[in-house]
């Protein structure tokens, strides 16, 4: 069985990452792609089930493994919350030929790149522009304001990271976006 790939797709908030993920994934099987399942140490929410849509661990746990290297990526969201993708199951994974997508903030897309080099592919989804940004964010009603102003801070920091990526896509129209990634995903997975 022919070894999986990475594709790695990282994005300021509110730019249409997990949008664009979703459609590749829903009308796409022939790309064969997978979601590397993550580890949390926050409870299981409804109905996720463990080792579906992610791994729970407890803080204990969490920790020990960061200890023993065993993280491609992970951060402490907040005391106690972490949440990381673990090097064995995303390897367990490409084995089996998926080609794993990583929905991951930019700078955890840094490091999986780094740590697969050319068997990996980082996708850098932008806005066509922060203001454009600002106005989706006050468009789904979802967030204060004071939350917005948080998220498009943090939007302006991550944009700093979008020439570490091998491409990047602008997403000004969402049918262009999708077709753009699906274009450049092909190519590399064609390779």
């Amino acid at each position: 069985m022919k070894r999986g790939k990475c594709i790695i797709i990282s994005a300021p908030s509110g730019t249409g990452k997990s949008t664009i993920i979703g459609w590749l994934m829903k009308e796409h099987p022939e790309l064969n792609l997978a979601f590397s399942i993550s580890c949390t140490s926050r409870p299981p929410r409804g109905s996720e089930q463990n080792g579906v849509e992610y791994f729970f661990l407890t803080p204990e746990e969490f920790r020990a493994r960061i200890d023993n290297n065993e993280f491609l990526e992970y951060e402490e969201v907040y005391q106690d919350r972490f949440y990381g993708t673990l090097k064995a199951q995303v390897e367990r994974q490409l084995q089996a030929g998926q080609n794993v997508v990583f929905d991951v903030d930019v700078k955890g897309g840094v490091n999986i790149k780094r740590h697969y080099g050319d068997e990996a592919l980082s996708l850098f989804i932008q806005p066509p522009s922060v203001d454009e940004l600002r106005r989706r964010l006050e468009g789904r009603a979802t967030d204060a304001p004071e939350v917005i102003d948080q998220r498009i801070a943090r939007a302006e920091f991550e944009l700093t990271f979008a020439p570490q990526f091998d491409t990047t896509v602008v997403n000004d129209q969402l049918e262009q976006a999708e077709q753009d990634a699906l274009a450049v995903i092909t190519t590399y997975l064609n390779r």
